[in-house]
């Protein structure tokens, strides 16, 4: 995973985007905690209320997964999709061994997607899945 500072301070440019581009986040406001999806390419927003007791964390990941889920509801047949996310914390929990049950079932969704799955990183907190 690139640094803040390797990816703005880096030889060259950034790699060129191919395929769907989502955009995941989650949020605390005083009404409650909340995963947010969009999807570039595709022009879908998704907006889920977790209620209050939710963390930021929560969200993230379940914002990741909601991603997930659109992409198998949808049936989009592309071969890359680039999730994008702010939370460095949420992606080294998809990598990780143990974890959460929200965590494992966020990697399971994507191993049932993307069986055949690699992963590199792009930048901070983001991730680009290809199927082979």
């Amino acid at each position: 995973m690139l640094t803040r500072e390797e990816w703005t301070r880096g030889p060259g440019t950034p790699p060129a985007v191919k395929g769907l581009v989502w955009f995941t986040d989650g949020s605390r406001i005083a009404e409650g905690t909340r995963a947010g999806v969009y999807g570039q390419s595709v022009n879908r927003r998704l907006s889920i209320p977790l209620g209050k007791h939710a963390t930021v964390f929560q969200a993230e990941v379940y914002a990741i997964l909601a991603c997930a889920h659109e992409m198998e509801a949808q049936d989009w047949p592309e071969k890359y999709v680039n999730i994008c996310s702010d939370s460095q914390a949420a992606l080294k929990a998809l990598q990780a061994a143990k974890t959460s049950p929200l965590v494992r079932q966020c990697q399971q969704a994507w191993n049932d997607l993307y069986p055949a799955c690699r992963e590199t990183i792009l930048g901070p907190g983001s991730c680009r899945s290809e199927r082979e």
